[in-house]
């Protein structure tokens, strides 16, 4: 896509739930889309006066053709027809094709601008809110169907302006100066023909493309089902390897791919349907405007340059009309595509800012060390499945706190909490003493840096996978950070180095030294707070143990929680909680855990003796 050299400005947009809003018509799809354009009004009205002088121009071109053929009736031996006929007429005709074509292409070029300005802002703000909305959303989404109304809706964008401006304006500007020419140079009878054929043509051409359109939705819900099942299934190649199911999944895509051509059939049918009616009513107004012309010629009210010139609008009107069910089907898939794109934009954002957020201000020279409380914290996925009950426990200052228990226990929804995935369904979470829906989002997760379980990594180099924990870090920065996760040894001995690519989510390396990347770039983002979640579940026992060290040093001189099943990984921790249904059912640290000899010693017993 061409790029703008500016961008238009983001239209604020409703946050409300996508639901409420119900269905849009296509006037308020042009209406969202307006603002857009407005940003680009001076190549809009710069593109609509080339546009008015390509067609007087193009219009302007069957009257001199009436008069070059008019000019035949001069006698041979006259000398105008040497001078007025071949030089004279000719040349005016060729300028005035010149000049269409011109100012055609004039207004293309400027107005080129301001359409892929339009879409490009739109699809940034598209990327925008989408990066904006809570992950519940992106864990219910569709990838593939998603990406498929993204790419959709920009295409629409440009369809829409492109027609709008390219075919239906122009048209409609030509229809309207040969009606008054034709009503002013002959009778109103040749206005009457066309103004009645053209009314019939576009009531049956709407009539029929409005009928048409349901077919055409469900061609595009097919295509975007057939399309998110490919991908979901090209994700999980491993798996569909695993259980040797390539065989089930191509029947699977086959069964989408035969709906779909059903869909595009049913599709086409209906399309010669509309093709062939328009070309009925098409060649019943041109035999009745020359039948008129020619019975003109035959009485003397019109010369043979009438007749000809008469032919001549016809043809330059109905040749775009010819696509008028083409740009009208293109039209109103445009607004669709362009609507579901809007409804993206439209959905709630379920974690916002509030007013007056406060920025929490982090000063690294300092030493900025804050405290996190957890006040009787309660949340559920859903309402009435609790996953944390009244939970209340702080991490001051430079210290660190462990949370162990078995899956399912919470511990990784205190990570999520932490990050303001979602918003707590009772109490507060606090950091340095502001309650974290108070603070900007921004701000909030500047100030935290995560191991996450499960490492996803871009599909880019290693060196671009630790750098993204601070972009614009130095190569030494990175390689440093990579030496303190105990990876940098690794990269080194491959061919690339940090160059090497680590493919698709990151699946050309191994869990362990995923885990060592993702280490690496927290440490390299070094922010007040960290934490660790299951940080070290993809290593052995001796990796383990190396990198233990590491994750100790990287929570020196700060607020860490660790997250941990293997209880060998959080005896050093200054408090351990356990956890169990969403609730503390012991603290302490390591030592003091197992004089109790409740739940933690059990699981430390278990761990233990598994291990021997």
């Amino acid at each position: 896509m061409r790029r703008a050299e500016t961008l238009a400005p983001a239209p604020a947009l409703a946050a409300g739930p996508l639901a409420a809003a119900g269905p849009r018509t296509d006037w308020a799809t042009l209406g969202k889309l307006m603002p857009y354009l407005w940003a680009y009004k001076g190549r809009v009205a710069f593109a609509l006066v080339c546009l008015i002088a390509a067609k007087v121009a193009n219009v302007s071109v069957p009257l001199l053709l009436k008069e070059l053929v008019d000019a035949l009736a001069i006698p041979a031996a006259d000398p105008r027809a040497v001078l007025v006929v071949p030089i004279g007429l000719l040349v005016a005709y060729g300028a005035l094709r010149l000049s269409t074509s011109l100012f055609t292409e004039a207004r293309e070029l400027v107005f080129a601008k301001a359409t892929e300005g339009v879409a490009r802002s739109i699809s940034l703000q598209v990327f925008e809110h989408l990066h904006a909305l809570s992950l519940r959303f992106h864990l219910e989404r569709q990838t593939g169907g998603m990406t498929r109304d993204i790419e959709r809706g920009t295409r629409g964008v440009q369809s829409l302006i492109s027609y709008s401006l390219y075919s239906i304006v122009p048209t409609l500007v030509e229809v309207g100066l040969v009606l008054t020419l034709l009503a002013v140079k002959f009778d109103a009878m040749f206005a009457l023909i066309t103004v009645a054929a053209l009314a019939v043509y576009i009531v049956f051409t709407v009539t029929v493309t409005e009928w048409r359109t349901k077919f055409r939705k469900q061609m595009n819900e097919l295509d975007s089902s057939s399309h998110s099942r490919a991908i979901d299934s090209l994700l999980n190649y491993e798996t569909v390897k695993y259980f040797n199911n390539e065989g089930f999944e191509a029947k699977r895509y086959d069964e989408s791919l035969a709906k779909l051509r059903r869909a595009r059939l049913k599709s086409q049918n209906t399309l010669s349907l509309l093709n062939t009616g328009q070309q009925l009513l098409i060649a019943v107004a041109l035999i009745a405007m020359l039948w008129r012309a020619t019975e003109g010629v035959v009485s003397g009210r019109m010369t043979l340059g009438d007749l000809v010139m008469v032919n001549a609008f016809m043809i330059q009107l109905y040749i775009p009309l010819n696509f008028l069910g083409v740009i009208y089907r293109e039209l109103k898939q445009a607004l669709t595509d362009l609507d579901k794109m809007f409804g993206l934009l439209e959905r709630e954002r379920e974690v916002q800012d509030a007013p007056g957020a406060v920025v929490l201000q982090t000063d690294a020279s300092a030493a900025f060390l804050p405290t996190v409380r957890f006040e009787n914290v309660s949340f559920a996925y859903e309402p009435d499945r609790p996953i944390l009950q009244g939970l209340t426990f702080e991490i001051p200052a430079g210290h660190t706190v462990a949370v162990v228990g078995p899956s399912g226990a919470g511990k990784s929804t205190l990570a999520r909490l932490m990050f303001r995935f979602y918003d707590v369904s009772g109490g507060r979470i606090t950091i340095a003493g502001h309650d974290l829906r108070a603070l900007t989002q921004t701000s909030l997760r500047r100030t935290i840096g995560i191991v996450p379980q499960d490492t996803v990594l871009f599909n880019d180099t290693v060196a671009y996978n630790i750098g993204y924990g601070r972009p614009g870090a130095s190569q030494e920065e990175v390689v440093a950070a990579a030496k303190a996760a105990r990876i940098h040894d690794f990269i080194a001995s491959t061919p690339k180095g940090y160059d090497t690519m680590v493919g698709e989510r990151g699946l050309k390396l191994s869990g362990g030294e995923k885990q060592r990347v993702a280490i690496a770039r927290t440490l390299l983002k070094n922010p007040p707070i960290v934490i660790f979640d299951e940080a070290t579940s993809a290593l052995d026992s001796a990796n383990e143990r190396a990198i233990q060290a590491e994750l100790q040093t990287a929570a020196r001189n700060k607020t860490a929680l660790v997250i941990a099943h293997r209880l060998s990984t959080v005896v050093d921790a200054d408090e351990i909680l356990v956890l169990e249904a969403g609730r503390i059912v012991e603290r302490g640290t390591h030592t003091a855990l197992l004089a109790q000899a409740g739940r933690y010693a059990q699981m430390w017993a278990l761990q233990r003796s598994s291990e021997e």
